[in-house]
């Protein structure tokens, strides 16, 4: 389970994340979605203590980020939207080194590497360097290595940009099993065909604020929408911003 409390992150004079109470459910794939900017990546990354909340307080299986660190950090697994990888590695190199940091025995590291390099489709470039490969298969190495520690917070950001749609047939499948296994995951995507597809539940931020959170049918009930898109548009008030856009251009 993960919970913020009354968040604020401020970067200078710019309100990042404003104010926002919201909880995400463990047994739930949950959809985080909003225009970039909207303060999703800055949520994501305090709850593996990498970003510190002005006030507030951020909750991880009952731990604070950023005083119980080291225990939160074995209970996430995270795969930032930017790709940062130790690329003079090779993949297996990578693993061998992810299974000290997490202390997995060696028998049960490798079998888990033997189930992720074949679910994503890795065994050919075990042995090559992470700097030479895809920007795709480097996007394969980062939700691997969050899923690698069997983690209770799967926090996936973008996971699905760069994949092609098999692996992404794949990803969906394992997200779900994941979650129904009794973990928490939560993922952001500016494809909302996918966030509606995938999600249990869907939490919508704009501007920092929390603007809609709930299953795809109760927010298209509440906001008597047809669909996830119209849904998004009509809360984050983007839908009057394009109508007055398109009539302008249409009117000149």
């Amino acid at each position: 389970m993960l919970e913020y409390r009354n968040v604020v992150k401020r970067y200078g004079g710019v309100v990042a994340v404003d104010g926002i109470s919201v909880k995400f459910d463990a047994g739930r794939i949950n959809a985080l979605l909003g225009p970039n900017g909207s303060g999703k990546s800055t949520m994501m990354k305090m709850a593996l203590g990498v970003v510190r909340p002005d006030s507030g307080e951020v909750l991880v299986d009952g731990m604070n980020p950023i005083s119980d660190a080291l225990k939160v950090r074995r209970v996430v697994g995270y795969a930032p939207e930017e790709i940062i990888l130790y690329e003079s590695l090779t993949l297996t190199e990578l693993f061998s080194f992810l299974r000290e940091v997490y202390g997995i025995p060696r028998e049960e590291a490798e079998q888990r590497i033997r189930f992720l390099a074949k679910l994503f489709k890795m065994e050919e470039n075990m042995n090559k360097l992470i700097g030479e490969l895809s920007h795709g298969n480097k996007r394969k190495i980062l939700v691997a290595s969050a899923l690698f520690h069997n983690p209770k917070v799967l926090i996936l950001d973008e996971p699905f940009s760069g994949l092609d749609p098999e692996v992404g047939r794949v990803l969906k499948e394992m997200m779900r099993k994941y979650a129904n296994e009794g973990n928490t995951v939560i993922f952001s995507t500016h494809v909302l065909e996918i966030a509606e597809a995938v999600a249990d539940e869907v939490t919508i931020v704009y501007k920092g604020k929390l603007v809609a959170k709930g299953s795809t049918d109760e927010l298209r009930n509440k906001v008597r929408a047809a669909d996830l898109e119209s849904i998004f548009m009509k809360v984050t008030g983007l839908e009057s911003d394009l109508k007055e856009l398109l009539d302008t251009l249409w009117g000149a």
